[in-house]
């Protein structure tokens, strides 16, 4: 018999406004020394009264709206009893039966991922195990969480990897947190059951926790459908929800406890806060807030400049990369009337774009990014501005300099920043296509190689390259290989 797995996500988005979610403590607590970003009430001091962060419901559902959400007119925050020593009142401040969206669903590749609800609450401290003593950090208690839980809709561990990284980029895109799963900044949560291919029956459901990265996930959830398909075909199916660790280590599941039910958390209203009231002037706010997401920019780039979806997925990977890639082909219709070609600035560009656009892509992904990640600088911090750099894709157009050339230019770029066209003067770098400077070398070369030569008439094409290498390492790569090859036929 095959089995089917049935997935869904628990994934908590930690949010990067100024303060916590309910007090005005910094919220960069985690980057201070421990227990020095903390008040009387994120805690828990008995008399104090939490107040709502504005900025996280805004950005709840500003993020409701990037998932096709339904946004709530009417929300309130609940109480959810359970002790444990990283939380000090006793019970967190959550949401339960009233969140601020409701459904709402993520494309991953060609389906749509549904989405049960997304709500706010605040973050546990941290606890540090060390020296056999357990030592809590209340800096990070009160954080701004936002989570998101997905309908037991994923069909695969892969898809589950591709749906947190799609949504890591729609949270960087619109800039309320760095998702970074590394730091904890999004913590995710699989619950997986199998089933028998074809039934709609829900099984119960296995409940993995400790997952730091995406690798983590995909590799958890490969684990435990080999797992739970042995425990099936034994006749020793899953009978009750249980919660296991993933062990990085020994890339394995361990059981840790029994699955938690609504009931245990003893959910009601949180009687400190009042419910909110949400109307339609914020919604229509937030959407004029709303930015361009991963997937219609990937679709644009396509569209518009003629990348593949390879080039396009890498180019939008990255926010502050694709906005430097825009940035540099918006630059080089500027460039490119200063050229004195024929026609209007339009009918130029629309005659040179697609080449243009390639040369960006190519330049950027293949060159740039190594020397980016060599160097170990971040792509907003570079000092090639978009207009040097569509220069510097100008001057590779037009054979002003050889590829060889145009490497070394890009790394001195990087290094000291400044215009492309100084540097090549500085280091005489400009390509050799004249022929009258070439000519010569070129009859050198024919004279000195003249096996070579007698096999090139012979039909042997290998023979011309290995002329024009020789013509090439003469200059030292500042000859135009494509002038070269025609000398070099014509005095043949």
């Amino acid at each position: 018999m095959k089995y089917e797995a049935v997935i869904g996500l628990e994934i908590h988005v930690q949010l990067r406004t100024k303060s916590k979610m309910f007090c005005s403590c910094d919220n960069t607590g985690e980057d201070q020394a421990p227990n020095t970003t903390i008040c009387p009430i994120c805690t828990g001091q008995p008399g104090t009264l939490p107040v709502i962060n504005q900025q996280a419901v805004d950005w709840a559902i500003l993020i409701g709206l990037a998932l096709n959400g339904e946004i709530a007119k009417f929300s309130k925050f609940d109480r959810k009893n359970y002790f444990y020593p990283d939380l000090p009142k006793g019970y967190q401040i959550s949401q339960y039966d009233l969140p601020f969206v409701n459904g709402g669903y993520l494309e991953v590749g060609d389906r749509k991922v549904k989405l049960t609800r997304i709500h706010l609450e605040e973050d546990a401290a941290k606890l540090i195990h060390k020296d056999g003593a357990t030592l809590v950090d209340f800096n990070r208690g009160g954080t701004p969480l936002l989570e998101i839980v997905t309908e037991p809709d994923i069909k695969n561990p892969q898809e589950a990897k591709n749906f947190l990284q799609e949504l890591k980029l729609i949270m960087r895109y619109q800039g309320v947190s760095s998702a970074d799963m590394e730091k904890g900044h999004l913590r995710c949560d699989a619950n997986i059951s199998l089933r028998p291919e074809g039934e709609k029956t829900f099984y119960p459901k296995i409940e993995i926790k400790n997952l730091n990265s995406f690798k983590s996930v995909e590799k958890a959830l490969e684990y435990e459908i080999k797992r739970q398909t042995k425990l099936w075909e034994d006749g020793k199916s899953p009978k009750k929800q249980e919660t296991r660790g993933w062990d990085e280590v020994k890339e394995m599941t361990v059981e840790q406890r029994g699955k938690e039910e609504a009931s245990d958390y003893r959910y009601f209203p949180e009687p400190d806060l009042p419910p909110l009231k949400i109307d339609e002037k914020r919604i229509q706010k937030a959407k004029g807030n709303l930015r361009e997401l991963p997937q219609q920019k990937r679709k644009r780039f396509i569209n518009e400049y003629g990348f593949s979806l390879e080039e396009a997925k890498i180019l939008t990977d990255d926010r502050d990369l694709s906005y430097y890639a825009e940035q540099v082909i918006s630059e080089l219709g500027a460039w490119l009337s200063t050229l004195g070609l024929e026609g209007t600035k339009e009918e130029i560009w629309e005659k040179n774009k697609k080449k243009l656009n390639k040369l960006v892509a190519n330049w950027i992904i293949n060159r740039l990014l190594k020397l980016v990640s060599e160097n170990n600088i971040e792509i907003s911090k570079i000092k090639i501005n978009p207009e040097n750099f569509a220069e510097f894709i100008v001057l590779v157009y037009q054979n002003k300099i050889s590829s060889k050339s145009a490497q070394q230019v890009l790394e001195k770029m990087l290094i000291k920043g400044g215009a492309p066209s100084h540097i090549i003067k500085e280091e005489g770098l400009e390509q050799v296509s004249n022929e009258g400077e070439l000519t010569d070398i070129v009859e050198k070369t024919i004279k000195n190689n003249p096996q070579v030569v007698e096999d090139y008439k012979k039909g042997k094409s290998n023979a011309l390259q290995f002329l024009i290498g020789k013509i090439m390492k003469e200059t030292k790569g500042k000859a135009n290989p494509q002038a070269i090859a025609k000398l070099l036929k014509e005095k043949i």
